[in-house]
């Protein structure tokens, strides 16, 4: 009997040092360069200078947030570390920025880097560093290639689906349009110029008029406007930033000129575009949208309104809420928020992409209702639905049903 206790005692011994042994692998932390146990270093890159500063408010909003969820505890216990440069929408310097923060500060990853030829200059980079570049803050279908790009991801309904759209419009209300096109003369112009192509098919040669490039360090569109005024265009599709989109507002009003103005969302926004360019001056512009509005009264007792306005009141104060990219930053932060929340305590960087990879119907941020984000390994588009709006002088209405946009 002594002997049968003795390895009965030898078993049980066995058995507790085997649950600790497992309990221990269980409760591992797993690290990439960017992470430890009470830090997450995040990288961005934005333009808070130059002729693209106006969506620099996104960077500062995203930063505004993670301040008050870093006061609220961190992620999982972790604080983030958010470290965002100015690129001045430059190419060359997005390069330059890209890589002092992944070799020099270490980040864990790049987050809602704006922009398309700023993000296309590093997306070849970021991919052989294997570093996530993760939630770009640009509507281009590259970012949705997870078998030749498995470490970038986009964000924003495509640039081409948001084309064909405006294309689908016109077709269906102006059947005898003459349209002319401003674009932005890099990725984010053509993709946008594509889409509408594509989505006018056979119609597209002889509904076009004009399709004209402005460069980004141009001082003015004003030209473009009077010349596209003589050809008699009675539909204007306007894919520019927002301080051109606001000049070409505002001169199209000077001139008397007064086409259907289809307007692209990037530029979208009543406090950085519509405002300056004169309320009055953009009554009947159309556009599309996947977030609320929070000039939109229809919202005000929506839970995700109420949290967006505490966040204004207690920590972004001096932010406009008029300014779309304020909600847009705010609604990217707390999509993040979550994918650092499903790594757990594997905070490497193929964790962070797998679960980036790992959105299912996502109700997030400022997102409208009927929206979500979902994604999966083969499927780096986050959100990919949107709803026509038109701006009625004082706020954006919409208007008809919400539209998935085809992945092309």
């Amino acid at each position: 009997m002594l002997f049968v206790a003795r390895r009965l005692a030898a078993f049980s011994t066995a058995i507790a040092l085997l649950a600790a042994f497992e309990t221990s692998a269980l409760a591992q932390k797993t690290y990439d360069t960017g992470a430890t146990d009470t830090e997450i270093r995040i990288g961005n890159i934005v333009p808070y200078s130059g002729p693209a500063s106006a969506w620099g408010t996104i960077g500062r909003t995203e930063a505004a947030y993670f301040k008050r969820l870093n006061a609220e505890g961190g992620v999982n216990g972790r604080k983030i570390n958010f470290i965002s440069y100015d690129d001045g929408y430059s190419p060359a310097k997005t390069v330059e920025q890209a890589r002092k923060l992944v070799e020099s500060d270490e980040v864990l990853l790049i987050f809602s880097a704006l922009g398309t030829p700023t993000n296309s200059a590093i997306h070849k980079y970021m991919n052989s560093k294997k570093v996530p570049q993760l939630f770009v803050a640009s509507g281009a279908t590259k970012w949705d290639d997870p078998t030749e790009f498995p470490w970038t991801m986009g964000w924003i309904p495509s640039y081409q689906s948001e084309g064909q759209i405006y294309a689908k419009y016109i077709l269906k209300s102006i059947p005898n349009a003459r349209i002319a096109v401003l674009y932005q003369n890099d990725d984010l112009g053509k993709d946008y110029l594509k889409g509408l192509r594509d989505g006018l098919g056979d119609m597209a040669k002889s509904m076009i008029v004009i399709e004209e490039s402005y460069e980004v360090a141009d001082p003015t569109v004003d030209a473009h406007i009077v010349k596209m005024k003589s050809l008699n265009a009675n539909v204007f599709v306007d894919i520019t930033g927002p301080k051109f989109a606001a000049q070409a507002i505002r001169k199209a009003a000077e001139i008397g000129w007064k086409p259907v103005h289809m307007l692209a969302s990037v530029s979208a926004s009543t406090g950085a575009v519509l405002q300056p360019a004169g309320l009055e001056n953009s009554r009947g512009v159309i556009s599309v949208a996947y977030m609320m509005d929070a000039l939109d009264p229809q919202w005000k007792d929506n839970p995700e309104m109420k949290a967006f306005d505490t966040f204004l009141a207690r920590d972004f104060p001096e932010g406009n809420r008029a300014d779309s990219m304020i909600a847009n930053g705010y609604t990217l932060a707390k999509a993040l928020v979550q994918v650092l929340k499903q790594c757990g305590d594997d905070l490497t960087r193929e964790n962070v992409m797998r679960q980036a990879a790992n959105l299912k119907d996502l109700k997030v941020g400022m997102l409208l209702p009927g929206i979500t984000v979902s994604t999966s390994p083969s499927d780096f588009a986050p959100v990919k639905q949107m709803q026509l709006r038109r701006f009625d002088g004082a706020r954006w209405e919409l208007f008809g049903p919400v539209i998935s946009g085809a992945r092309s």
